[in-house]
């Protein structure tokens, strides 16, 4: 990670925040932009501006260009919920909840994306030689005794 971006209680449902997300993630910043234009949802105004503010940390920060960045974090968390009154009959009334989310969009380099994709990688297969020991140990030879 090298520059990190977030917004929090934006007044927008994190479900409906999320199917936006979810179309950015892991693409290049330009690719994301692009993106983010020609969606018609309103959650992609809101991740825009959060770009918009994770490029500039990176500029500021780090006298990169922004064409080698990809986004390599992006998620949704819930926020506070206000709970509001809705009228109904004979006086009693109904809870709204309005949701807020909070949204975290973090960029990286390609060079950092496949060092963590390599340690993944190297963990999965250390764990996959673990469990052929344990069924090497397990299996039982002709003559009834362990190996």
């Amino acid at each position: 990670m090298i520059s990190k971006a977030i917004i929090k209680k934006v007044s927008i449902a994190p479900r409906k925040a999320r199917l936006v997300v979810d179309l950015i993630r892991g693409k290049e910043i330009k690719v994301a932009k692009a993106i983010l234009m020609f969606t018609p949802k309103s959650a992609s105004s809101i991740v825009l501006k959060l770009l918009n503010s994770a490029e500039a940390n990176l500029a500021q920060n780090i006298n990169l260009k922004s064409d080698d960045f990809y986004i390599s974090e992006v998620y949704v968390n819930e926020g506070i919920r206000l709970k509001r009154l809705f009228p109904r009959a004979k006086g009693s009334g109904d809870m709204i909840k309005k949701r807020t989310s909070h949204i975290v969009l973090k960029l990286s380099t390609a060079k950092e994306i496949k060092e963590e994709i390599k340690e993944e990688i190297k963990e999965e297969i250390k764990e996959e030689i673990k469990e052929e020991i344990k069924a090497k140990k397990k299996e039982v030879n002709i003559h009834g005794t362990k190996i």
